[in-house]
Protein backbone atom coordinates (compact mmCIF):
# COMPACT_ATOMS: atom_id res chain seq x y z
CA UNK A 1 0.00 0.00 0.00
CA UNK A 2 1.69 3.19 -0.76
CA UNK A 3 0.67 6.08 1.87
CA UNK A 4 0.75 9.55 0.52
CA UNK A 5 2.77 12.38 1.88
CA UNK A 6 0.95 13.93 4.55
CA UNK A 7 2.26 17.45 3.94
CA UNK A 8 1.24 17.05 0.02
CA UNK A 9 -2.61 16.48 1.15
CA UNK A 10 -5.22 19.95 0.46
CA UNK A 11 -7.38 18.13 3.42
CA UNK A 12 -4.59 18.04 5.51
CA UNK A 13 -2.21 20.25 7.59
CA UNK A 14 0.75 19.19 9.82
CA UNK A 15 0.83 21.00 13.25
CA UNK A 16 3.66 20.91 16.17
CA UNK A 17 2.14 21.84 19.61
CA UNK A 18 3.41 24.95 21.12
CA UNK A 19 3.88 23.23 24.52
CA UNK A 20 3.18 19.20 25.96
CA UNK A 21 4.22 20.71 29.05
CA UNK A 22 0.39 21.12 29.52
CA UNK A 23 -0.41 17.79 29.90
CA UNK A 24 -0.11 15.88 32.89
CA UNK A 25 2.75 13.35 33.17
CA UNK A 26 2.22 9.95 31.78
CA UNK A 27 5.24 7.96 32.10
CA UNK A 28 3.78 5.26 29.53
CA UNK A 29 2.24 7.69 26.89
CA UNK A 30 4.44 8.01 23.65
CA UNK A 31 5.22 11.43 22.19
CA UNK A 32 2.79 10.81 19.58
CA UNK A 33 0.12 10.40 21.44
CA UNK A 34 0.81 12.81 23.89
CA UNK A 35 1.33 15.81 21.06
CA UNK A 36 -1.55 14.18 19.80
CA UNK A 37 -3.67 15.54 23.09
CA UNK A 38 -1.99 18.34 23.50
CA UNK A 39 -2.65 19.82 19.99
CA UNK A 40 -6.33 18.53 20.44
CA UNK A 41 -6.07 21.07 23.80
CA UNK A 42 -4.98 23.90 21.83
CA UNK A 43 -7.52 23.59 18.87
CA UNK A 44 -10.76 23.59 20.87
CA UNK A 45 -13.82 21.76 19.03
CA UNK A 46 -10.90 19.30 17.62
CA UNK A 47 -11.34 15.35 17.79
CA UNK A 48 -7.86 13.63 18.33
CA UNK A 49 -7.03 10.36 16.22
CA UNK A 50 -5.82 8.19 19.44
CA UNK A 51 -5.74 4.31 18.81
CA UNK A 52 -3.35 3.48 22.08
CA UNK A 53 -5.63 2.68 25.02
CA UNK A 54 -3.69 4.98 28.00
CA UNK A 55 -4.01 7.58 25.62
CA UNK A 56 -7.59 7.49 25.11
CA UNK A 57 -8.03 6.88 28.18
CA UNK A 58 -6.08 10.62 29.08
CA UNK A 59 -8.40 12.00 26.73
CA UNK A 60 -11.51 11.08 28.53
CA UNK A 61 -10.11 12.64 31.52
CA UNK A 62 -9.40 15.63 29.95
CA UNK A 63 -12.60 16.14 27.77
CA UNK A 64 -11.13 15.81 24.47
CA UNK A 65 -13.35 14.19 22.11
CA UNK A 66 -11.80 11.13 19.83
CA UNK A 67 -11.72 8.65 17.38
CA UNK A 68 -9.79 5.97 15.95
CA UNK A 69 -8.19 4.86 12.64
CA UNK A 70 -11.40 2.04 12.71
CA UNK A 71 -13.66 5.67 13.33
CA UNK A 72 -12.08 7.61 10.70
CA UNK A 73 -12.55 4.56 8.31
CA UNK A 74 -16.08 4.00 8.85
CA UNK A 75 -16.53 7.98 8.44
CA UNK A 76 -14.70 7.72 5.00
CA UNK A 77 -16.91 4.78 3.65
CA UNK A 78 -19.94 6.86 5.42
CA UNK A 79 -18.97 10.12 3.44
CA UNK A 80 -18.27 7.86 0.16
CA UNK A 81 -14.98 8.74 -0.02
CA UNK A 82 -13.63 5.25 0.22
CA UNK A 83 -16.18 2.50 -1.84
CA UNK A 84 -15.16 -0.37 0.78
CA UNK A 85 -13.73 -1.13 4.03
CA UNK A 86 -12.35 -4.43 3.76
CA UNK A 87 -9.42 -3.86 1.26
CA UNK A 88 -8.37 -0.98 3.94
CA UNK A 89 -8.76 -3.09 7.07
CA UNK A 90 -6.55 -5.97 4.94
CA UNK A 91 -3.87 -3.51 4.57
CA UNK A 92 -3.83 -2.24 7.77
CA UNK A 93 -3.07 -5.56 9.16
CA UNK A 94 0.00 -5.91 6.38
CA UNK A 95 1.01 -2.71 8.08
CA UNK A 96 0.92 -4.58 11.49
CA UNK A 97 -2.24 -2.75 12.64
CA UNK A 98 -3.54 -4.78 15.59
CA UNK A 99 -7.40 -5.75 14.50
CA UNK A 100 -8.69 -9.22 15.48
CA UNK A 101 -11.25 -11.26 13.31
CA UNK A 102 -14.72 -10.03 15.59
CA UNK A 103 -13.45 -6.38 15.31
CA UNK A 104 -13.19 -6.75 11.50
CA UNK A 105 -16.09 -8.31 10.94
CA UNK A 106 -17.84 -5.52 13.36
CA UNK A 107 -16.15 -2.61 11.40
CA UNK A 108 -17.90 -4.25 8.10
CA UNK A 109 -20.91 -4.54 9.51
CA UNK A 110 -21.27 -1.12 10.49
CA UNK A 111 -19.79 0.05 6.75
CA UNK A 112 -22.80 -2.18 5.58
CA UNK A 113 -20.31 -4.81 4.07
CA UNK A 114 -19.95 -8.64 4.69
CA UNK A 115 -16.98 -9.88 5.77
CA UNK A 116 -14.82 -11.90 3.25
Amino acid sequence: MDLPVIEQQDWASVRVPASAATLPLVGDLGRGETEVLALALEQPGSVAVLDDRLAREVAESLGIPFTGTLGLLLDAKRASMVPAGAPLLDELRKLRFHLDSATREAVLLRAGETAS
